[in-house]
C-alpha cells in the first residue's frame, strides 16, 4: 500500500476504534417501565451488571464477541495495513484468521435481540434506542469496510508480484 492509501487507511482505522470505545461506553438503549421508571443501558454497563450478577457464561460470551474481537480485528488490520510486504504470507494468514474470526462478530446478534426486548416488552415498557447503537454499529461496519479493502489490496499485490515473476522467467 503507498503511502497516501495507508494514510487514509490508519486514519479510517483510528475513527473506527473511536467510534467503538464509544459505542461501548454510549448510552444504547433506554427503558422505560411503566411510564415511572427509566433505566439506561451501554454495552459496558451491561457487561458490568452480568459479571455483578454472576453471569459468567454470558458475561465471557458478550466480552470475548463484542469487546475482544473488535479490538483483535482492529489490531490485525493495523498491523497487516503498516508493515512491509515481505511478511506477505503471514498477511494472508493473518487476513483468513480475520475472515473466520469476523464470522463470530455480534453485530447481528446484538441488533437480533435489541428487536427482541423492543418487541417482547410492548405495553410494559418503552424502548429507546440511543447513539451507541450507531457508534457501535458504524464501527463495526467500518472496520468491515477496511477488512475487505486490504483484503483487495493483498490480493492486487500478489498478483502484481506473480506478473513481475512471470515476465522475468518468460524466456526470449
Amino acid at each position: 500500500m503507498t503511502l497516501i492509501p495507508r494514510l487514509i487507511f490508519n486514519a479510517l482505522l483510528l475513527a473506527a476504534l473511536g467510534l467503538f470505545i464509544a459505542g461501548v461506553f454510549a448510552p444504547l438503549i433506554e427503558l422505560e417501565k411503566l411510564w415511572i421508571f427509566k433505566n439506561v443501558f451501554s454495552l459496558a454497563s451491561s457487561l458490568e451488571t452480568l459479571l455483578a450478577e454472576r453471569e459468567i457464561a454470558l458475561f465471557a460470551v458478550l466480552f470475548l464477541f463484542s469487546i475482544v474481537t473488535p479490538i483483535i480485528k482492529i489490531m490485525v488490520l493495523g498491523l497487516v495495513a503498516n508493515t512491509s510486504q515481505g511478511y506477505r504470507e503471514r498477511h494472508h494468514l493473518w487476513i483468513s484468521f480475520l475472515e473466520i474470526w469476523g464470522k463470530w462478530s455480534m453485530l447481528d446478534v446484538f441488533v437480533v435481540a435489541l428487536m427482541l426486548v423492543a418487541v417482547k416488552l410492548g405495553p410494559l415498557a418503552h424502548v429507546t434506542v440511543h447513539q451507541g447503537v450507531y457508534l457501535f454499529t458504524g464501527a463495526v461496519l467500518l472496520m468491515q469496510i477496511l477488512s475487505v479493502w486490504l483484503h483487495w489490496v493483498l490480493k492486487r499485490q500478489a498478483k502484481l508480484s506473480e506478473s513481475r515473476a512471470l515476465s522475468v522467467i518468460k524466456p526470449e
